[in-house]
């Protein structure tokens, strides 16, 4: 294979992940690979938006926010229209994070009293144990 193109197999290994996600990509017009009969060949253009597709996941964003932000990528605007959308999305999303990493605080330490009084409950059953015996 050339520079230009990459086939499945080296878009997995170069990207950690399974030919069937490459596939479903495919499937959902997030990737379009050059078709050879059943061969895929991935162009550069590809490889750039799957690297987009696996960040735009790691933060959360759904594919179809996905797909919609990729594909303002030609509006012939320089990508401005593609960033500040891509922007609003990412401060939705970090908005959305940020609740629920204060939630899951929350509940950490709520669970957390609740141990220490379980612990406590332990220790004072067991003293009661033994004093009876």
């Amino acid at each position: 294979m050339t520079k230009e193109t990459m086939t499945i197999r080296e878009m997995c290994d170069a990207f950690d992940v399974t030919p069937r996600t490459l596939r479903f990509y495919e499937a959902k017009e997030l990737l379009f690979p050059i078709r050879e009969g059943q061969k895929r060949l991935f162009t550069h253009r590809d490889r750039g938006r799957l690297k987009l597709i696996l960040r735009g996941k790691r933060f959360g964003f759904s594919l179809e926010e996905i797909r919609q932000l990729l594909d303002l990528y030609n509006m012939g605007d320089a990508q401005l229209t593609q960033l500040e959308r891509t922007f609003e999305v990412a401060q939705d999303r970090l908005r959305d994070m940020e609740r629920q990493r204060d939630e899951l605080n929350e509940a950490i330490e709520e669970l957390k009293e609740q141990m220490g009084w379980g612990e406590k409950m332990i220790v004072s059953l067991k003293s009661k144990q033994k004093a009876a015996e």
